[in-house]
């Protein structure tokens, strides 16, 4: 597979703490493994769309014989959310919805392959999310077909001024695009995504992660040159050496100008274990709106509050909004995870940070 996208095309992929139109999630709903805790689920992601939906637009998606009910039961405000009936497999948002670029001052959305995190899980009604909204008129800006390539929100981070921060692990994987090298991955990103200075770890994993190591779940970019990482927790923590590790590989990172990032550390929180299982939880996967951090806390008030407050260091202006997302760990991903913004500009119908047609959800 070759990237035929002209080097002259000058590409940048906006920082996720720039002005948004809108975020998208999906509904859980019986078809899908929340079928077990679904009201808990429901209640954690509608506690996420009334929080975002208090500043800016949401599209939430499902079939609607099974989410509109109880979509309404949550009694959102339809001028800041909008329901779109589709099928859907899961609820993995950040890992099916496209990806914003600027192009020659242009925005356009890219709408990668979603495979299941390298065909773990059914993935073929989530692949077809951005085609349909397309099909449907909900973007304001063209949709480049990037098909032929597998990619996950989860996957990269940007700093919207050139720089990738991503893992080896994941973006490597055999079952993801298996034939590509890293020198052509790299190549293909940069083409994409304009690119100038990318950052691979190398190590950083947490026990019970599906997605092979998203970065998202182990270390965020943020403004000033910082990177906001999962820290390695108590020695008896079973991801305590992997992460130690994640740690002094960070320390060795270099911005494009040659100095050290600033480095903060999150909490680890306490191991979380259900029916047997080791749950990936992690403070870094929060959501970054232009106001707002929405983090995801796990009942542990210490480490909860310690991590707001490590958070309001890199984003001193944002107020930090702690939303419980145990239900979601339990289906090993958190709130960044449901999640995917679209920058401003991306989006049709929306005016003054409201839809103008409000009747979805009547």
């Amino acid at each position: 597979m070759n990237d035929n996208t002209p080097v002259s095309s000058l590409r940048r992929f906006p920082a996720e703490w720039e002005r948004h139109d809108c975020v998208l999630l999906a509904w859980p709903h019986e078809d899908t493994d929340w079928n077990y805790i679904l009201d808990d689920a429901r209640r954690c992601i509608g506690e996420i769309v009334r929080v975002i939906s208090q500043e800016e637009c949401v599209i939430l998606v499902g079939p609607a014989d099974l989410c509109l009910p109880s979509i309404r039961e949550q009694g959102f405000d339809s001028r800041r959310v909008r329901f779109v009936d589709m099928e859907t497999n899961d609820t993995w948002a950040r890992d099916f919805g496209a990806l914003t670029v600027e192009v020659d001052g242009s925005l356009c959305l890219l709408d990668f392959k979603f495979n299941g995190w390298g065909l773990k899980f059914a993935a073929d009604r989530d692949n077809l999310i951005t085609s349909k909204l397309d099909g449907l008129g909900m973007f304001a800006c063209d949709v480049e077909n990037r098909l032929n390539f597998v990619l996950e929100g989860g996957s990269v981070e940007s700093d919207g001024d050139g720089t990738l921060l991503t893992t080896a692990e994941c973006l490597l994987s055999p079952n993801r695009n298996g034939e590509w090298g890293r020198e052509e991955i790299s190549d293909y990103l940069s083409r994409a995504f304009g690119f100038t200075h990318q950052l691979f770890l190398h190590h950083g994993a947490l026990l019970g992660d599906d997605t092979d190591s998203h970065i998202d779940t182990l270390a965020r970019l943020a403004p000033s040159d910082t990177i906001l990482y999962c820290g390695a927790g108590e020695p008896d923590n079973p991801n305590h050496d992997e992460l130690v590790k994640m740690q002094e590989e960070l320390t060795t990172l270099r911005t494009p100008g040659g100095m050290p990032y600033n480095l903060i550390e999150l909490p680890l929180p306490d191991t979380i274990e259900m029916d047997g299982e080791i749950l990936p939880a992690t403070y870094a996967n929060f959501l970054i709106t232009p106001t707002r951090i929405l983090l995801p806390v796990y009942g542990q008030a210490q480490k909860d509050f310690l991590a707001s407050q490590v958070v309001k260091v890199a984003f001193p202006d944002h107020e930090v909004v702690p939303i419980d997302c145990v239900p979601l760990i339990r289906q090993h991903g958190s709130l960044h995870c449901v999640t995917m913004q679209f920058p401003a500009g991306t989006v049709a119908g929306i005016e003054n940070n409201e839809w103008t047609d409000t009747t979805t959800l009547d």
